[in-house]
């Protein structure tokens, strides 16, 4: 085994589902070699590492446990399980003494079942963060545990985090703890931490949802909006839609789960000060994804009425010629009764009168609509 060395938060595990996405070659023997070591988990035991994270001097540093012995050497204040396999859990159970449930991360939506506290002082939270992928926004539930009060645990003072997906916010709390030294003091800073830098990426990503708008709105009031641009701006505003509701439900969420932390006294002054910012800068991301929702029913209403009104075009130009051809059919219905009594029945030029007759009768009334502008 290669010495261990420490390094500073922002290094990244390689998972099975981000080896698909390496930088080497797609046939190179190295991509092949790794592929083939993460899927054959039937012929050898599954790759077991553990993220966790101490303080030194005031800084949140990484280290990547391969194996229990080397788990005893550190003091973290963060676990942190990305898709913990059956090993990682073992290793938590056996030397923190706390047993991951299996339904930690279930989709359950009832307070007591997401925010609670066990009787050995086991803080529970289940809270979901937001994933702003262009393709498939999503939410990703992640499962808190803290131990406050027990002193006969090694998990005092810990905080665990389960999840298996990796989440946007974890690596932006890894990388200001690197730039700013003195941003995190305990476990409980870790989880306010998270929860601070899940609002603000739900801000930044209301931004990006903003500038689409605004993209779609340039779009749909242009002079001339046909019906394949306007089904191109009405799916874009529906993603925008759907990551819009998902950044309320997001923000809904987050603000419960510091509610809860809040009501639990487990937060410091300092904390307690942060905790109420962090829920005020969620009342104002509230009333943005509002202004947002009135802004995207606007522009749906106005790319709706665009296709009416070129659906309208169309039917306007059936109707006139309907009316058009009106006149013609009049004169020829009346020509063609075979009664002796109609003068023109043996007229010469009795056909060809009729022809132009109709004719005329057919121009009349294009020329008077095209007068008032009913052809435009």
């Amino acid at each position: 085994m290669s010495p261990w060395n420490p390094t500073l938060v922002g290094s990244f595990r390689l998972s099975k589902r981000k080896a698909h996405q390496c930088i080497w070659p797609r046939g190179s023997k190295a991509t092949q070699s790794l592929l083939s070591n993460l899927n054959s988990g039937a012929q050898r035991a599954p790759y077991a590492m553990l993220n966790i994270f101490s303080l030194a001097n005031g800084r949140l540093f990484q280290e990547e446990i391969e194996s229990l012995e080397e788990l005893s050497k550190f003091q973290p204040i963060w676990v942190d399980l990305d898709e913990p396999s059956v090993e990682e859990k073992r290793w938590v159970k056996q030397y923190y003494g706390l047993l991951i449930p299996d339904d930690a991360m279930d989709e359950d939506i009832e307070e007591s079942a997401r925010f609670y506290q066990e009787d050995n002082g086991e803080l529970h939270i289940r809270s979901d963060f937001l994933i702003a992928d262009d393709e498939e926004p999503r939410t990703v539930r992640v499962a808190f545990i803290l131990n406050q009060h027990n002193d006969n645990l090694k998990s005092q003072g810990v905080l665990f985090s389960i999840h298996d997906e990796d989440v946007p916010v974890f690596r932006l709390l890894r990388l200001r703890a690197r730039r700013d030294p003195n941003l995190i003091t305990d476990a409980k800073d870790v989880l306010l931490k998270l929860f601070d830098a899940d609002a603000e990426y739900s801000a930044d990503t209301l931004e990006g949802i903003y500038d689409e708008l605004e993209k779609a709105s340039k779009m749909v009031l242009s002079e001339d909006v046909t019906d394949e641009l306007a089904s191109e701006v009405l799916g874009r505003i529906a993603r925008q839609e759907d990551l819009n509701g998902r950044i309320r439900r997001n923000v809904m969420d987050t603000r419960r789960a510091v509610s809860f932390m809040m009501r639990a006294r487990m937060l410091n002054s300092e904390q307690l000060e942060e905790s109420r910012q962090i829920l005020r800068d969620i009342e104002s991301l509230d009333n943005h994804t509002a202004f947002l929702f009135d802004k995207i029913n606007f522009l749906m209403d106005a790319t709706v009425g665009f296709i009416n009104i070129n659906q309208n075009k169309i039917i306007k130009i059936f109707s006139v010629a309907s009316v058009a051809l009106l006149p013609p059919t009049l004169i020829a219905s009346i020509y063609g009764m075979n009664f002796d009594s109609i003068p023109e029945l043996h007229f010469t030029f009795g056909y060809p009168y009729a022809v132009v007759l109709m004719i005329a009768s057919a121009m009349v009334p294009m020329l008077y609509f095209r007068r008032r502008g009913w052809l435009k």
